[in-house]
């Protein structure tokens, strides 16, 4: 399997980095990593990572700026991308096809090819553009998974709600880690 990872620049670029160290352990699958300068420097900000270790865990890194890079082309196959996060500006630039990048140009390869698109936006309150964007998104083939906690998993940490989110956007693509608390359903003595 071969995904494509995006990083921009919203809050909770910890979103991305654990996609990328789980698929890190997941032998069958290549990872392809794109980062805005945002997200390189919300990395510094939010995190202790620095984004050099970030590019580390993926398979192949691109430079936002290399429209010429192979996932820029439809002919590259993919299994599919996630944006993790997904900053309002990115969210905008996908949603309209505005590919002034190479971050924004793979995610709209990724839907012309009709191949999964993973959205993570991270923003909140969102006004009426944002939903409207959001909306677009959809409808251009998009599936919206912005990072809302799951409180019937019984967290722990931060860690834990994260790794569950990461997980759920792993089942989007048939993988399965082993980091998702799944739901057992409640017994009743009715």
């Amino acid at each position: 399997m071969r995904l494509i990872v995006g990083m921009s620049g919203a809050s909770g670029v910890i979103y991305g980095i654990r996609l990328l160290e789980v698929l890190k352990g997941e032998s069958e699958v290549e990872t392809h990593l794109v980062m805005s300068d945002s997200a390189k420097m919300n990395i510094s900000l939010e995190t202790d990572w620095s984004a050099a270790d970030v590019k580390a865990l993926a398979d192949q890194v691109y430079s936002n700026k290399d429209i010429a890079a192979t996932i820029a082309s439809g002919s590259f196959k993919t299994d599919g991308m996630v944006v993790a996060p997904c900053s309002i500006k990115t969210l905008s630039a996908v949603a309209n096809s505005y590919a002034d990048s190479l971050l924004v140009r793979a995610a709209d390869v990724t839907l012309k090819e009709q191949r999964r698109l993973v959205l993570v936006p991270r923003e909140t309150p969102l006004h009426t553009g944002h939903c409207e964007l959001l909306y677009k998104a959809s409808l251009n083939g998009a599936v919206l998974v912005p990072p809302m906690p799951a409180h019937y998993i019984k967290p722990q940490s931060v860690d834990d709600l994260v790794d569950h989110h990461i997980g759920r956007i792993l089942d989007l693509f048939d993988l399965d880690p082993g980091i998702v608390k799944r739901w057992q359903g409640v017994r009743r003595n009715d």
